[in-house]
């Protein structure tokens, strides 16, 4: 069994990924590879993020439920060494073909990405309670 075909089975399934005739290619690659790809690293994602509020004094925990998602999408959108460990994490488990893909449109594909890294930490924000080292 090669690479591609390891990454492949051990992701998740995804049911509630829709695909139609209509869908954009991106949109067909974000339900195909980024959401199974971002599930499957999910654990990995949260521990990134604790790392990283740490990192930052842990005022992170101080916050407010309001400004805890204030500043997970600052992090994520405006702290470009940070998004660009997500990226890596992310991008790290995508095949060759996948890759090949996302290079063609890397914008938008990232745009697409990060959105769903964010939803799914803010999903588990309960996670990121008194979590100080």
């Amino acid at each position: 069994m090669n690479r591609s075909e390891q990454l492949l089975t051990c992701r998740p399934e995804i049911p509630s990924a829709k695909f139609h005739d209509t869908m954009s290619l991106d949109e067909r690659f974000q339900n195909t590879t980024l959401r199974p790809v971002i599930k499957f690293q999910n654990d990995l994602l949260i521990e990134v993020f604790k790392n990283y509020a740490n990192k930052h004094k842990g005022i992170f925990y101080d916050f407010s439920i309001e400004k805890q998602l204030d500043y997970i999408e600052n992090a994520i959108q405006k702290d470009i060494k940070f998004r660009n460990a997500l990226k890596g994490i992310i991008i790290g488990q995508f095949t060759v073909d996948e890759y090949h893909y996302y290079i063609t449109n890397s914008s938008a594909l990232n745009k697409r990405m990060m959105n769903i890294v964010k939803e799914r930490l803010i999903s588990n924000i309960q996670l990121f309670e008194t979590q100080l080292a």
